[in-house]
């Protein structure tokens, strides 16, 4: 895929741009607008331009700034290198007065230039030469095909820029209709072909992306072998479109670590869909093909790796072709905040096509993408919810189980395990199955106080939804004995008013009155409130089912901090070192 047909990051620092922000977010699917932390609202929030960009940029995001164009080169230097394989960037006057394509020339900058331009009115500030004599860039072909040699396509521009004509031969529906200087007798050609270049100088050499190659059965150098196939009959690695393999064999690394290499889509194909087999061979990398129905592809059998090969008249959408291997990724929140969810968690919410999850926490993602469905349920249906999100998945759907906080911790992380290991459906193991952590409402509330955990400590649930309060009773009771700091979730509610009166007093009874505690409410989300206190002050009033109560060890200490907040007086904290 050309970075253009990317979704991009527009990138604002203030509140006058927003309104172009928007106009050019709503350009692109699945665009989102990056807006400096307390200075503007956006879909993304980020605290340090600099390192954010270059973060983004590393992606491979393309990139929409608005601001100076200086700004936006200054921090982006230390990583440029590879002009073939960088992101389109453009820098954006605020107000839409002015669009400048600074680096993408050969990953679709100008195209977005004009595009950017055509819908705010201006013209793009485009100076490369390629473009404004062809009003195209000969060497960023369109989404399915790819250049043969950059190095050899730059020659071949500066031939036709210092006068060379061109023919064209095969099929370049792009170029129709783009001012090339053409002559039917020119030495000079664009060869449109799936075959490698020959070397000639006079060639510039596009590969359509119309070959897949099937294999039978995983084994060692799988990507050598097929590259050994395709250079035996002369095809060119960068026309390959696909890989594709028996459904049975989804889960197996092997093939994914070809793919990889490859830098190609891994696609399956259920060999109870393929055509019938008259001979007992059953694992016919070319019955692979055959279940694809290509029409009037030309097919390659298989080789003594099993390996066959397909060549069709016209790119292939990978898309397409039977179906991708599911990947379910469970993943953590973080306690509300934009900026504490962990760009792993941000990358899988992005990819995502569908997201399940309780109501809540399905809205606290953010707004779903075009085109990205999303399962909301009770909070009590865990494992119906994990189940449901297998059974998507085994679609071939990328989807993304959302907690708050930490999956692991109190989520569902362990539901989707606990439904997993009870399946009795054999795809269900053939999911890819992640597990992202996030920042848990425990992290979240000690940072906002100091240092609470600093020594040893434990994570109880009040709640006895899921565990008998007998249970909780003795855990309580044997975590205060050991001198643990417990941070306390769940730990009361409309249906158990009585539970964390019950809990304190367990802990009174080891512990010291003036024993340090934190209160932290909806810590990372609107409206956050922390207070310190100790455990001989603490009332039940005093928490909610969204409070995190963080009772301190017999080592937890407070001190006061200077020039905060009343609710803020001092940095609590429980030393590293222990003494009897």
């Amino acid at each position: 895929m050309n970075a253009a047909l990317r979704p991009p990051a527009v990138i604002v620092l203030g509140p006058g741009a927003l309104a172009t922000a928007q106009r050019v977010k709503a350009l692109y699917a699945h665009a989102q607008i990056h807006a400096l932390q307390d200075r503007a609202q956006g879909d993304v929030a980020f605290s340090e331009l600099g390192e954010h960009l270059r973060e983004l940029y590393r992606r491979g995001t393309p990139l929409v700034a608005l601001c100076a164009a200086g700004i936006v080169i200054r921090c982006l230097a230390p990583l440029l290198a590879n002009k073939g394989a960088e992101p389109p960037v453009l820098a954006l006057a605020e107000d839409g007065s002015a669009v400048v394509p600074l680096l993408g020339g050969l990953t679709g900058v100008n195209v977005m230039a004009r595009e950017i331009g055509a819908a705010l009115g201006i013209a793009p500030a485009i100076t490369t030469s390629g473009e404004l004599r062809f009003g195209t860039c000969l060497l960023n072909p369109p989404d399915g095909y790819a250049l043969s040699s950059l190095a050899q396509g730059k020659r071949f521009v500066s031939d036709l820029l210092a006068g060379d004509a061109t023919r064209i031969e095969g099929d370049a529906p792009w170029l129709d209709h783009v001012d090339l200087p053409r002559d039917a007798a020119a030495a000079h050609a664009i060869r449109v072909s799936p075959h490698v270049w020959d070397g000639d100088p006079a060639q510039l050499v596009i590969h359509p992306r119309s070959v897949v190659a099937a294999v039978r059965a995983p084994h060692e150098r799988l990507a050598d072998h097929v590259q050994a196939a395709l250079d035996e009959r002369g095809l060119a690695a960068a026309s390959l479109a696909a890989l594709l393999a028996p459904a049975a064999l989804m889960g197996d690394a092997s093939l994914a670590q070809a793919a990889a290499v490859l830098h190609v889509p891994l696609r399956f194909v259920d060999q109870a869909d393929a055509a019938n087999v008259a001979d007992a061979d059953h694992d016919n990398a070319s019955r692979l093909i055959e279940a694809l129905k290509l029409d009037d592809a030309t097919l390659h059998a298989d080789d003594a790796h099993g390996i066959a090969l397909a060549v069709a008249h016209a790119p292939l959408d990978a898309a397409t072709l039977g179906q991708a291997r599911g990947k379910l990724t469970v993943l953590g929140l973080g306690p509300g905040r934009a900026d504490l969810l962990t760009p792993m968690a941000r990358a899988a919410l992005d990819d995502a096509t569908d997201l399940v999850g309780y109501a809540t926490y399905v809205d606290m993602a953010g707004p779903p993408r075009p085109g990205q469905r999303r399962h909301a349920t009770d909070n009590r249906e865990e494992l119906q919810r994990a189940r449901h999100a297998f059974e998507l998945a085994c679609e071939g759907r990328r989807v993304a189980v959302v907690s708050s906080g930490d999956p692991g911790v109190f989520a569902m992380a362990a539901a989707v395990l606990e439904a997993l290991e009870g399946a009795d459906d054999p795809r269900w193991q053939r999911v890819e199955l992640q597990i992202v952590p996030g920042v848990s409402a425990a992290l979240a509330t000690a940072a906002q106080a100091g240092a609470p955990l600093g020594h040893d400590f434990c994570m109880l649930s009040l709640s006895d939804n899921l565990k008998p309060w007998a249970v909780i009773e003795k855990r309580l009771h044997h975590a205060a004995l050991a001198d643990l700091v417990m941070a306390f979730y769940n730990p009361i509610s409309r249906a158990r008013p009585w539970q964390l009166d019950r809990a304190l007093e367990i802990v009174r009874a080891v512990r010291a009155p003036a024993t340090r505690v934190v209160l932290g409410r909806d810590v990372g989300r609107p409206g956050e409130t922390l207070r310190t206190m100790t455990l001989g002050e603490l009332q039940s009033s005093d928490v909610d089912m969204r409070t995190m109560v963080i009772v301190g060890s017999s080592t937890t200490r407070g001190f006061a901090r200077e020039g905060t907040h009343e609710a803020l007086s001092e940095w609590v904290y429980t030393p590293r070192f222990y003494a009897e």
